[in-house]
């Protein structure tokens, strides 16, 4: 699987972009604010029906312009297409495989597999609970459309069990306390899903991470990633819930489920947020979005597309080579600023120069130009 064509019309601050990738690891460098990771975004969100970083459509639609277009050309055995058409009036983004519009964001997933790895998910170590759910949450989603109806429909019925609980709280009507079971239901039998596959998700992948870290480390240090559910016991989800409905109420959310688990990184034993240096944080951040590219090859026989925005200067020397050359066979796109010292690192198919929305190709293997062909 990889992509061999990118275009892009009002996306972000493109105004009419289309390229062609190479196979293998394809440089896209230039100066900070001038688009890159706006490339990034716009392959990810073909892959994943959403972008890593806006909360809504209307952000990705390039300034004082209604509409935008983004397409990626995939071969995978055969030629593939996805489109998406994103809307700044608020009308629902719409999605189309192979030019059949797609009706629910499940017929996406699978399409185009891909692992994003960027310098915010190097602190996914350090940071709260949310981001390591969401790690967990959209590499499940890739690689199984029941996990992504149960989280769907977990999040539905947590929302409305939580509108609810608002309005006893206002309303202070007793008697609707009687219809919480409508939503207490939904939310077990959802969640107990999501907790299966998360668990098998972690054995897996944390088996794999284990293996790469001690590589990296030179079998000075082991890595365990655990699955930490907030519901320990699957029996007693139920329970937990009504056992906590009074201060549901008074929170005016529900404070049990699925929705608060979190997954813990340990070196040698030691909780890595709490002891861990910040080499080894990112060490162990690294090796679990390794780990999670096996874990989806060996769940689909496909190899995902490598997306790696600008991580490189966050990573010392050794950890850069590692990765460099961990990432071979994969289709690779990788931003950067400086061309030069990446080049010195990584075998580049393709070498390009991101410069005001506008992309150069670069034919020359060496960093130096040695023909600018625009592409817009």
């Amino acid at each position: 699987m990889w992509v061999r064509e990118l275009s892009l019309e009002n996306f972000r601050n493109f105004e009419n972009l289309q390229v062609e990738l190479s196979q293998g690891v394809n440089i896209v460098y230039g100066d900070n604010a001038n688009g890159k990771t706006n490339f990034i975004e716009a392959i990810y969100f073909c892959a994943t029906g959403r972008s890593q970083r806006a909360n809504n459509g209307r952000e990705l639609v390039r300034f004082g312009q209604l509409e935008a277009h983004v397409q990626v050309i995939i071969e995978d055995g055969k030629c593939r297409s996805i489109d998406a058409h994103l809307f700044r009036d608020g009308k629902k983004k719409g999605i189309a495989i192979d030019h059949i519009p797609i009706k629910k964001l499940n017929q996406l997933f699978g399409m185009l597999l891909v692992v994003i790895f960027t310098p915010e998910d190097l602190r996914i170590v350090k940071a709260g609970p949310v981001e390591r759910r969401a790690f967990m949450d959209m590499e499940l989603c890739q690689l199984s459309n029941v996990y992504y109806h149960a989280l769907r429909q977990y999040h539905h019925a947590l929302k409305q069990r939580n509108n609810l609980l608002k309005t006893i709280a206002k309303s202070k009507d007793s008697t609707l306390m009687d219809t919480l079971f409508i939503w207490d239901a939904p939310l077990c039998e959802y969640g107990l899903k999501i907790m299966e596959h998360r668990a098998a998700f972690i054995e897996q992948t944390g088996q794999i991470a284990r293996d790469i870290h001690s590589s990296m480390t030179g079998a000075g240090e082991e890595l365990n990633l655990t699955y930490r559910p907030q519901v320990t016991d699957p029996s007693q989800y139920e329970e937990r819930l009504k056992r906590n409905t009074t201060r549901d109420i008074a929170l005016g959310s529900t404070s049990v489920g699925v929705h608060k688990d979190d997954m813990g990184f340990a070196i040698n034993g030691n909780d890595t947020r709490i002891y861990g240096s910040q080499g080894q944080q990112r060490t162990a951040a690294l090796s679990a979005k390794l780990a999670a590219i096996e874990a989806i090859k060996s769940r689909t026989g496909r190899m995902p597309i490598l997306l790696l925005d600008d991580v490189l200067s966050e990573l010392d020397e050794k950890r850069q080579g590692f990765l460099l050359n961990h990432i071979k066979g994969l289709q690779t796109i990788l931003t950067c600023t400086g061309v030069e010292d990446v080049l010195k690192k990584a075998e580049a198919e393709k070498i390009m120069k991101m410069e005001n929305g506008n992309i150069y190709a670069n034919i020359s293997s060496n960093g130096n130009i040695s023909r600018k062909e625009a592409l817009k």
